[in-house]
């Protein structure tokens, strides 16, 4: 599932990249939209209006979005005014910071002790589209808890997709977790079932998956509703949180997901993945934007550590290779 691999014979590693290494590698095709055009732009020996139209282009192209831009770009006229800023490679800096600036109340991490709960388990129910990379992030996020030593279990809430079951359970068994799962069925029952297996065996950390549908499927919609409504009647303080899966190659669309899960079952965090992709990292301003959402955590790669906490500062720095 991870990609583990046998080795025939045994060679010197690479010395292992940090995070912040790989985040930057990730995001490397985005910094190529970004930092190309913007390059040239910044290298200029001044500022004016051509330039600003073009940075508005290249802002767009990196999936900003409409509302995202024009707020930088408003932002970034008044603090040349107000700072009386000449030198276009200034202007980078106070686009870095306002970009940051934008982010920052995205960055909230996830807090396994809510509040509101007064008895465990911890449930998350995940959610997203077909292909988003919910399960994959299942099992590295159950991995993280289990190493933070929270006990964890897992519900195949994908009833229809045997493939995912059959990931699920192949990394219980690895990792010597739970799984509860059923060939087919009803998926509000699993999870309900799941609870209460986590509850008598003093678990604290559920995971629910549930399975891929797109927004505009409207019965299915109604359906993982109803999956969390199943989730309350069993624990009335659950979920605890409920995580919208979002691949960051899929651009603007990212925002009629957010809207329309968030509709139906409350989103309460996003967990962004495959930013080493094709993606563009401005997604997240397009999201700061229209439809803010905690991003509790994002992905840049397969690894089972290639899915971290998002961080504002740390993102942006990456994303213009600082």
């Amino acid at each position: 599932m991870f990609g583990f691999q046998k080795k025939d014979h045994v060679s010197p590693e690479a010395p292992k990249l940090s995070w912040t290494e790989r985040l930057k590698v990730g995001l490397s095709r985005t910094r190529v939209t970004l930092n190309t055009p913007l390059g040239d732009l910044f290298a200029r020996g001044k500022i004016d209006e051509e330039l600003l139209e073009e940075l508005e282009s290249t802002l767009l192209m990196a999936d900003c979005g409409v509302e995202a831009t024009q707020w930088l770009l408003d932002e970034l006229r008044a603090q040349v005014r107000k700072q009386r800023i000449e030198s276009p490679a200034a202007l980078r800096a106070v686009l870095i910071d306002l970009l940051t600036e934008l982010l920052a109340p995205l960055e909230q991490p996830l807090d396994l002790n809510h509040p509101d709960q007064h008895q465990r388990p911890f449930i998350i129910m995940i959610a997203g589209v077909n292909g988003a990379g919910k399960t994959t992030s299942i099992g590295k996020l159950a991995k993280q808890f289990q190493n933070d030593g929270h006990g964890v279990l897992l519900a195949a809430g994908d009833t229809f997709r045997a493939a995912a079951r059959e990931q699920l359970t192949e990394w219980g068994r690895r990792n010597e977790v739970t799984v509860i799962a059923q060939d087919g069925g009803d998926p509000g029952a699993v999870i309900f079932d799941a609870i209460g297996a986590a509850r008598a065996r003093g678990i604290d950390v559920m995971l629910a998956d549930t399975a891929g549908r797109l927004p505009t499927q409207l019965h299915l919609m109604e359906e993982i509703a109803k999956v969390r409504r199943v989730i309350h009647k069993a624990e009335p303080t659950g979920p605890h949180e409920v995580l919208l899966v979002l691949d960051a190659n899929i651009g603007q669309n990212a925002i009629a997901q957010v809207k329309a899960f968030d509709k139906a079952i409350n989103v309460t965090g996003l967990v962004v993945t495959k930013l080493d992709g094709t993606a563009k990292g401005g997604v997240l301003a397009a999201i700061a934007r229209q439809c803010p959402k905690p991003v509790r955590f994002i992905g840049v790669g397969e690894g089972i550590d290639d899915l971290q906490p998002f961080k504002a500062r740390e993102f942006v720095e990456a994303l213009f290779g600082q």
